[in-house]
């Protein structure tokens, strides 16, 4: 866009100039020509004003000789019968010419152009004064006035492009802070804001921008907070549950309900507290792979067992920071490992990969067959809602990563939630391993 104004400029300021230079060029060439004509014009009269006074030949190339013309060469007195005084450049018919016209002309002569002045003597006789212009006398000055005009346009045209240059920078700065804020907004940074500069439709576009980022906050906190009072609807048959629980005899069936309704109470409590937290702080919270992936782990590990599934953990020995709310990380880890529960059958094996890259779950069931239709959100080849990789791919692209489904090393699927490149298996020596107990 700048090189575009620029460029416009310099065409638009070029056709200026050109408009008002080629005319004073001409003009300049006229004044020079006038001038000469005008310098010869009164040296002829100062010669007709002699004539009058006296025309006696030797008297007249005295008068010739002292006259700057005359002493360059350049005027001629031309006497009805008589040689011409002083050196002419005309041949005899043009001055003929000149002396049955009777009035002053100009006729062209080798090397320049001739001034001819006739006049009437006392006696009758018409005699004609001649001086000889040469051609550079009548462009004398033009060449230095054309370099002037030249320079001159030169000048006007830089400035000119300049300035445009200098507006544009400021144009093409504002168009580029609102097209910068704009992807950092699509990207996620819901706090972004642009302070209005450049002209005034580049301002009303930022101040619209800064506004629909507003009207853009306040929707996702309403969305956040219906979704945080659909989560305590839920606490009324949770309520109800707990109360079928604490009727039923003691004993491990019993108290494993008990402890999966206060698993249940918890998650609730943090769907609630992580939907009503605004913008701006969810936009900041950070936490721990590992340590969420610990947690769930110690639930999805008694299911492992009542199914008789072996499994085992790789890596999980430094924390992995993810700028994630944890229920977030929670939802994405439960959907990777009730993946694993829910499309394989029971007694397959399954393995959990984390690093500094990010998590990865693979199995040894039957694969995913067509790895583009399972992450289609809603779609699910095995009964399901079909969210749980769609929600696992949604968080990836929040966190600037990826979703990776492919095949994996036991023989079934590898589900990965990355978070930069693919990640590296840690060294034979960094796993843990852990199976469940037939």
């Amino acid at each position: 866009m700048r090189w575009a104004l620029n460029r416009l400029a310099l065409a638009i300021t070029s056709m200026v100039a050109l408009a008002f230079l080629v005319p004073l060029a001409v003009a300049t060439r006229q004044i020079a020509y006038d001038r000469a004509i005008s310098d010869a014009r009164q040296q002829a009269t100062a010669m007709v004003t002699v004539l009058g006074v006296n025309s006696d030949p030797v008297e007249l190339t005295n008068a010739v000789a002292s006259t700057a013309a005359g002493s360059a060469g350049r005027l001629a007195v031309h006497l009805p019968g008589l040689e011409p005084i002083g050196i002419t450049h005309l041949n005899g018919d043009t001055v003929r010419r000149a002396v049955g016209e009777r009035r002053s002309a100009t006729a062209e002569a080798p090397g320049g152009i001739a001034y001819l002045q006739p006049t009437v003597l006392t006696d009758g006789r018409t005699v004609v004064v001649e001086v000889f212009v040469p051609e550079e006398e009548t462009r004398r000055g033009v060449g230095f006035a054309w370099l002037a005009l030249g320079g001159l346009a030169v000048v006007l045209v830089g400035g000119s492009v300049l300035l445009a240059d200098r507006l544009g920078s400021q144009l093409v700065k504002s168009t580029r802070q609102l097209a910068a804020a704009t992807r950092r907004l699509g990207g996620g940074e819901l706090n972004e804001r642009i302070t209005p500069t450049g002209p005034p439709e580049l301002r009303d576009a930022a101040r619209d921008f800064n506004a629909m980022a507003d009207d853009l906050r306040r929707l996702l906190d309403r969305e956040r907070e219906l979704a945080a009072d659909l989560s305590h609807r839920l606490r009324t048959p949770l309520t109800g549950l707990r109360l079928d629980v604490e009727a039923m005899p003691p004993g491990p069936i019993a108290e494993r309900m008990r402890q999966a309704c206060d698993l249940l109470d918890e998650e609730l409590e943090a769907i609630i507290t992580g939907a009503r937290l605004g913008v701006e702080a969810r936009g900041t919270e950070r936490c721990d792979l590992v340590e969420v992936l610990a947690d769930r782990l110690a639930f999805w590990s008694v299911l492992a067992e009542d199914q008789e599934r072996p499994w085992e953990v790789v890596g999980g020995n430094e924390p992995v920071m993810v700028p994630m709310s944890r229920s977030d990380v929670i939802l994405v880890v439960d959907a990777m490992l009730g993946n694993v529960f829910s499309h394989t059958p029971d007694g397959v094996a399954f393995r959990v990969i984390v690093s500094g890259s990010g998590l990865l779950v693979d199995d040894a069931g039957p694969g995913i067959p067509d790895p583009e239709r399972a992450v289609k959100r809603g779609f699910s080849g095995a009964g399901s809602t079909g969210l749980g990789l769609d929600i696992v791919r949604r968080a990836a692209e929040t966190v600037r990563g990826q979703l990776v489904i492919a095949r994996s090393p036991l023989g079934g699927a590898r589900v990965g939630f990355l978070l930069h490149a693919a990640p590296e298996e840690p060294e034979p020596q960094q796993r843990r391993r852990r199976r469940a107990v037939s």
